[in-house]
């Protein structure tokens, strides 16, 4: 009898063994394959620096929000290149621009990670929360150990590692290093030249200009097509086009205004303390010079609900011209560029308005880089695959085959004697005009290195008109002499576990009520004069003040 208990021990023992190994070898019954682990089987990755990263083809999960300007991730000639470069290939998650930060917040409270989000503007509070949480890698060991691209970044850039480091030390998320200087100014209105030139009218120069301006493009038929179907200003909603929504221009006449990024909306510091745009007196003023122009059929009536297909196809769609004037970052916005149509030529910078009172701002963002490009999240089975993969984008020629195209297709090496923007010797040419829709690169959707030498250094060709020197000849004339110098734009600002998480729901809750209320007022849906005051209080309910606080503690830090 003992003896059979001592087998049947013996057999049990035995078969809990059979079955904690055939568990392990299945990923166990979580269900959810490499979730929450990093330690996984052991991969063999090439000498950093050296390419293909693995012998064998691996696949990586990657979020990224849509681009109007790319057909296809999954056919792309980059996508297709970049897999053969590296041996890598994406199982792409796409989610819709316009719900980009929606479906961001939605993703991370769902517990169901990609390995790689890109491209989807991670904010310092949501690096702060889900690094802390260890949703997002640290990287810092990945930097020193395995980059050859970007650590090269951070030698050359020296105040950029402090820039994207969280207070604990750790870097979460990689940067999109794109030192611009027409990006530095972009808050544009572009207006119709050709219709300036119908009409006899000078570009205007005042907010009362313009309201001439557009009320002439309303009124005196201007495309010459008999029918009064112009729209004399249009737009579309914050997120939607790049610096496309109302305010961003226009209320800079009135008060400073800068909306570069959607993690610093309306922010800036004035005598070393942090102010917003959307409760200031001149902000009042310049929803009552909007209202007036909306009453009067001046502002496009869909100019809060469209999104940047249907604003493209604004500028683009009708045989005869029908937009008078445009905001946004360049003409791509709302016309083709390098289209068949031409209609991206015809639209002029118009300088930095004067208001009422004599101000006149140009919102100028002195860095050169956004935060939160690219994390590497705890459900990557192979980390350290997902950083190299990334790293990769940093290399010069990769961040121009991403942005750009193919070498001696959509660009070209600079030949001997060209002269590059900046007046110095040229080292590459473009071949092709950035805005159209295509399949042979990303358009920005990935990280890059494009420093302010490699921009400028682009050749300048009298063949064909070059957006870029366009770009750069409005910034230089419309808009450097009006750059602030009694405002400072808000710098990258990292924050405690405790004010991050505080901070995610103030900025957004607080951030989709101006929003709201800038729709509502410029409308006539609500009365500027009749509800400001219970605006403003409703903002101090939603504890606009410690919103304030929280950033003046953390900028306060920094300078320490």
């Amino acid at each position: 009898m003992k003896g059979q208990v001592r087998f049947s021990r013996a057999l049990l023992m035995m078969l809990i063994a059979i079955m904690l190994v055939v568990s392990a070898c299945s990923g166990g019954s979580s269900g959810k394959e490499g979730a929450g682990s990093t330690s996984s089987e052991p991969l063999e990755l090439s000498e950093k620096g050296t390419f293909p990263l693995v012998k064998e083809k691996m696949t990586l999960k990657v979020m990224i929000p849509s681009n109007s300007l790319v057909e296809n991730f999954e056919t792309n000639e980059f996508t297709k290149w970049y897999e053969e470069k590296t041996n890598v290939h994406v199982e792409w998650i796409i989610v819709p621009q316009q719900s980009a930060s929606e479906k961001l917040n939605l993703m991370l409270a769902s517990g169901d990670y990609p390995d790689v989000i890109m491209g989807m503007g991670v904010t310092a509070a949501q690096q702060m929360i889900y690094g802390k949480q260890g949703v997002f890698l640290p990287l810092n060991d990945y930097i020193d150990q395995s980059s050859v691209n970007f650590k090269k970044v951070l030698e050359e850039r020296e105040n950029l590692k402090a820039s994207i480091s969280a207070p604990d030390g750790n870097i979460y998320a990689l940067p999109e290093v794109n030192e611009c200087y027409h990006c530095s100014m972009a808050q544009k209105l572009w207006i119709n030249q050709d219709w300036l030139d119908a009409l006899g009218l000078e570009m205007p120069k005042t907010t009362d200009e313009l309201y001439q301006v557009l009320k002439a493009f309303k009124e005196k038929d201007p495309n010459g097509n008999g029918k009064a179907d112009e729209i004399p200003l249009s737009g579309a909603p914050q997120g939607s086009g790049w610096l496309s929504s109302i305010d961003a221009f226009l209320m800079n006449a009135f008060t400073y205004n800068p909306v570069f990024s959607t993690s610093r909306n309306h922010m800036y510091t004035k005598d070393g303390k942090v102010q917003v745009a959307y409760n200031q007196p001149g902000w009042k003023e310049g929803l009552l010079y909007m209202r007036k122009l909306y009453s009067e059929g001046l502002i496009d009536p869909q100019i809060f609900t469209q999104d940047s297909d249907q604003l493209l196809k604004l500028g683009e769609g009708a045989d005869t011209p029908v937009l008078g004037a445009a905001v946004g970052g360049h003409t791509g916005v709302f016309t083709q560029i390098g289209g068949e149509s031409g209609r991206w030529l015809d639209y002029a910078a118009v300088p930095a308005l004067k208001g009422p009172d004599g101000t006149q701002y140009a919102a100028y963002d002195p860095y050169g880089f956004s935060i939160g490009k690219v994390v590497i999240t705890k459900n990557a089975k192979h980390p350290e695959l997902a950083f190299r993969w990334a790293d990769g984008f940093y290399d010069e020629e990769t961040s121009l085959r991403t942005t750009i195209g193919r070498p001696d297709q959509e660009w070209r090496e600079a030949k001997e004697g060209e002269i590059g923007i900046n007046g110095e010797p040229a080292k590459w040419a473009k071949l092709v005009e950035y805005g159209q829709i295509q399949n042979v690169h990303w358009e920005q959707t990935g990280p890059t290195y494009r420093s302010n030498e490699l921009r400028l250094s682009q050749a300048v060709t009298d063949d064909k008109p070059n957006l870029e020197v366009l770009l750069y000849q409005a910034t230089k004339n419309n808009y450097e002499p009006y750059k602030p110098k009694d405002v400072t734009f808000l710098p990258s600002l990292f924050f405690t576990e405790e004010q991050a998480s505080e901070l995610s729901d103030l900025m957004k809750t607080i951030n989709d009520y101006v929003d709201q209320m800038t729709a509502s007022f410029v409308t006539g849906e609500s009365d500027i004069d009749r509800d400001w005051d219970n605006y403003l209080k409703t903002l101090e309910g939603m504890n606009l003040a410690r919103l304030l606080q929280i950033h003046q503690e953390a900028i306060d830090q920094r300078k320490e």
